[in-house]
């Protein structure tokens, strides 16, 4: 495996299973429950086309409401802005179609197996994913303070690059059981998964990522934890994660979540738009032929403006336009925050608990900028050098993360200018496309001074601030220190039997509702469980050979810490 500096632990045994599980929160086997013959389950015929609102149309929102749809319920689904939520691809204008942007998710681990079904189902295409000093990325260049460091491979950097990785690994070692967990996840042991976790929880969910690393030994030197932040490991930088949970960082490396990364060819927007399109070949009560494009006259519903219980623990909902409808269950799928600001929410939705939960999210700011340019250029080499002309490059200065993406030496191809998160992405807030891009230019000119990237553009920058997206407010959820407790509440919620009647039949799904926010594997799995949930709710059932994640809650729940 080769990754970024420092990324823990060549660990990957080539023997060994691969790991099939996102996550030790709740070790269930979501890639062996969507591919068992016998299917997600089924509702009383007496059920069928009853009505469900799905709020969101993102990956999450289109997953449940697929799903649903396969059962024989009447999936509504409402979306306030395009169907992809955070699978967002777009073009530019007046260039060729094929050159495109990923605004939002762009790779993916091996290890989202939940995802990759869905994938695998509308017949998309991956590839590996230009990462630094990934296989699929010809250089990579290293430029801290100032002083760049071209590389090929990890053995080409300076050796403080490789004291940094090392250190990493024994600080994962020593204060997470790595090897372990790891070993674990991949046998699917779940009483030992368990084991090791709920120890883990105790002890470290109040620390932080840059406290983790200041308790090692490995990490006494601040110059290696300052290094390590710049470059960190798999896709970059790491030191905007300082001050969240060590917690968040574990369940990454666990998981592999940050290797081996894939891109869906032709934008990952795709996934979402052929699952409202896709006809399933199985389906119950709907004729063959029925998708769910057809179920609503090929557009969703806009936006919800107002969310209340109404008599007989109904969930009754106002869309933009006016229109009020009132269903028996409902799944939302948005980002948390919504329910506090840009929608009316009755108190009775949810127990103050969950509330309160939601309100303590944390989430991430993340900004990109692409150009779209005349070919690879980078890959001519340096007539003195002999190396490539720029590179795949992580910096600290404004750009942080540069990425470089083609079709081919002949084609039109693309540049991630620059990706960068929290406090580095709250820098570009106030600008403009241009004034972005030019700053960035700036920047790059300083590490490549010979290199004329303006002269090989050939259309206007896409850019994206995700904290300033009105129906996002965010990138992603990231726990701060002691915030275990609350996300636990919102990724059980699916479980309503445990509450009041009069709270039941609105469920939570989408990324930031699991343990993996960040990642389109997190927006699947928690889709899935309100799948059960929902079904759960219209009397149904699954399969006695293929239990559900709700069948299974009391063997895999996740922790649960005291909180008295």
């Amino acid at each position: 495996m080769t990754s970024t500096v420092p990324n823990a632990v060549q660990h990957t045994d080539a023997a060994a299973p691969p790991i099939t599980m996102f996550g030790p929160d709740f070790p269930y086997a979501y890639d062996d429950f969507l591919a068992h013959p016998a299917g997600l389950g089924q509702i009383p015929a007496t059920e069928h086309g009853q009505e469900v609102a799905v709020i969101g149309g993102g990956l999450s929102g289109l997953i449940a409401a697929y799903e649903l749809m396969k059962m024989g319920l009447k999936p509504v689904v409402y979306e306030a802005d395009r169907i992809g939520g955070r699978l967002r691809t777009v073009g530019f204008d007046g260039c060729d179609p094929s050159l495109t942007a990923e605004m939002g998710a762009m790779r993916f681990p091996p290890s989202s197996t939940a995802l990759q079904h869905y994938i695998d189902l509308v017949g998309l295409e991956t590839r590996a994913f230009p990462n630094p000093l990934s296989p699929a990325t010809p250089s990579t260049v290293v430029d801290l303070k100032g002083e760049s460091h071209y590389a090929e491979t990890i053995d080409d950097l300076p050796q403080v690059y490789r004291d940094v990785a090392n250190a990493w690994n024994a600080c994962l070692e020593e204060g997470a059981d790595f090897s372990d967990m790891n070993r674990a996840l991949r046998e699917r042991d779940v009483p030992r998964i368990r084991e090791i976790w709920s120890q883990l929880v105790e002890r470290l969910d109040n620390q932080t990522f840059y406290g983790f690393l200041c308790e090692s030994e490995a990490f006494k030197s601040f110059r290696h934890r300052e290094i390590f932040g710049q470059v960190g490991f798999g896709t970059g930088g790491w030191d905007t994660d300082f001050p969240n949970s060590i917690l968040e960082i574990l369940r990454v490396v666990y998981t592999e979540a940050d290797d081996h990364h894939r891109g869906i060819v032709g934008g990952s927007q795709q996934l979402p738009l052929r699952l409202w399109d896709r006809e399933p070949q199985k389906i119950v009560h709907w004729p063959l032929g029925t998708s769910l494009a057809s179920l609503h006259g090929g557009e969703p519903r806009g936006a919800v403006t107002r969310l209340t219980r109404t008599a007989g623990n109904r969930i009754t909902v106002t869309d933009a336009t006016g229109d009020i409808r009132t269903f028996r269950a409902a799944v939302f799928t948005g980002q948390s925050w919504l329910l506090l600001s840009k929608i009316d929410c009755d108190d009775a939705l949810f127990p103050i608990d969950h509330w309160t939960a939601m309100e303590r999210t944390h989430y991430m700011e993340s900004s990109k900028l692409f150009v779209p340019v005349d070919r690879p250029f980078w890959l001519d080499k340096d007539e003195l050098t002999g190396r490539d002309t720029m590179s795949m490059t992580l910096t600290d200065r404004m750009t942080r993360g540069t990425y470089l993406l083609d079709d081919g030496p002949d084609k039109p191809a693309v540049i991630c200018l620059s990706y960068t998160w929290c406090d580095d992405s709250l820098k570009w807030l106030p600008l403009s496309p241009q004034e972005r891009m030019e700053v960035m230019l700036k920047s790059l000119g300083e590490i490549y001074p010979n290199v004329d990237i303006r002269s090989h553009i050939i259309g206007n920058p896409v850019t994206v601030s995700w904290e300033n997206e009105p129906y996002f407010m965010g990138a992603f959820k990231a726990n701060l220190p002691g915030h275990y407790r609350y996300q636990r509440r919102l990724f059980t919620h699916f479980m309503q039997d445990r509450l009041p009647a009069d709270k039941r039949g609105l469920f939570l799904a989408g990324d930031d509702i699991s343990w993996t926010a960040g990642w389109a594997e997190g927006a699947v799995q928690t889709a899935l469980n309100a799948v059960w949930g929902v079904m759960h709710q219209f009397g149904g059932t699954t399969d006695p050979t293929n239990p559900g994640p709700g069948d299974v809650f009391d063997e895999i729940a996740p922790v649960e810490l005291p909180e008295d």
